[in-house]
């Protein structure tokens, strides 16, 4: 696709800050990705973990509260169901103790799962974060915290993700407290659920989950819990940024229970897998590169492994400086390349977070997100980057 005539060069041409102070004058040249609903199923489950839209015109203090947009949220759901990825809901990709609480979250959560419809996954994030980590003093305060989390998202039809929590981690003591958490839920939950392990470079307070420090010694734990109760769990995400630890539990796994990825550096491989097995998805990086996952995984469905590889291993360079230290900050690019790409008419987040990342982190989306054909409108994506470098002082 040609984007310009010689006459209409200067539309998609801005100046971009790089590290330094410098400016560059910067051309858009990628094709966009056009990306349809798949002909045919997928051959990996693949769920893109959502954003919220907030209302940058609501009244209040968007540090301690904010209002979601919920037609532009649901749109953009809409958005990733109709190019075949499922939604997992209300994760922290939706900043889920971030800026969005959990009364916030369970409507998140009625909300799209009213919305969904045959055939359209969703799995919403269930944890603990209506009980603050200082107020809780037993494991009995942090079962109840999520048995009311869980009951209440399966009055909803929505499947769960059984979220990390930051209040267990505070007042376990070792594996066995681990164990015997997990042990009463995984007991009572009606439906398989998916377990979930969220490393501490996504949320510091989770260090040394399942017990120990040492990831080897970890896994053992969770391993064991799931071959307890592998009838009660569909899965697990692992989100270490480490391939060789996803790949050494997934080989552990009992038979029908899936590994799901929630490793945004090194997903291609991943998902593709190996002669011991491969791994499904869920991931952040997903929402903001819908296009090429729904275009990658429907080659990996047709067999056409240089295609797949073509379109997504280009996409891991964006997610991992998207998902770069401190990584609990890459919400901020997730909603600027959302905005970027016309989902959303602002660049508002909740709890201020639009703030969390540098003018030059953002002018490197923008110059990557190009690259990988993921500015699907080119014109407008320079207007929106040009928009918000005026308000960081860069005249574009």
């Amino acid at each position: 696709m040609t984007f310009a005539t010689t006459s209409d060069t200067s539309r998609l041409s801005l100046s971009l800050p790089k590290r330094g102070g410098l400016l560059e004058t910067y051309r858009v040249t990628g094709t966009p990705i056009v990306a349809r609903s798949p002909e045919r199923p997928f051959s990996r489950i693949a769920y893109a973990a959502g954003h919220v839209v907030v209302d940058p015109l609501a009244a209040g203090d968007p540090w301690l509260s904010s209002a979601i947009d919920w037609d532009r949220t649901l749109a953009f759901r809409e958005h990733l169901w109709s190019l075949g990825l499922g939604i997992a809901e209300a994760m922290d990709t939706a900043q889920r103790g971030m800026g969005i609480d959990w009364p916030t979250a369970l409507e998140l959560i009625r909300r799209t799962s009213a919305a969904a419809g045959p055939g359209r996954l969703v799995a919403s994030g269930c944890g603990t974060d209506q009980l603050a980590p200082a107020d809780a003093r037993t494991l009995d305060d942090v079962v109840r915290a999520y048995e009311e989390q869980i009951e209440a998202i399966e009055a909803t039809g929505s499947r769960i993700v059984l979220m990390a929590s930051r209040a267990l981690a505070k007042v376990a003591r070792g594996p066995d407290d681990y164990i015997a958490v997990y042990d009463r839920l995984l007991r009572q939950v009606r439906q398989p659920v998916v377990l979930h392990w969220l490393g501490e470079m996504f949320d510091p307070a989770l260090a040394c989950y399942w017990g120990d420090a040492d990831v080897g010694a970890a896994m053992d734990v969770v391993a064991g819990i799931i071959d307890d109760h592998a009838a009660k769990v569909d899965g697990i995400k692992i989100s270490l940024l480490d391939a060789a630890h996803e790949i050494s539990l997934r080989r552990r796994l009992p038979a029908g229970v899936k590994m799901y990825t929630g490793d945004d550096f090194n997903y291609v491989a991943l998902i593709e897998g190996d002669e011991g097995g491969h791994s499904h998805a869920l991931l952040g990086a997903f929402d903001a590169i819908a296009p090429a996952a729904s275009v990658g995984l429907g080659k990996l469905a047709a067999n056409d492994l240089d295609g797949y590889r073509a379109i997504l291993k280009p996409t891991e360079a964006l997610a991992r400086h998207l998902f770069a230290a401190p990584t609990q900050f890459y919400k901020t690019g997730v909603v600027f390349m959302a905005y970027l790409n016309g989902h959303q008419n602002h660049f508002t987040m909740a709890g201020g977070l639009e703030s969390a990342r540098s003018t030059v982190h953002l002018a490197e989306i923008f110059r990557m997100a190009d690259a990988t054909g993921l500015l699907r409108d080119p014109e407008k994506a320079v207007h929106r980057m040009r928009t918000v470098l005026s308000v960081r002082g860069v005249e574009a």
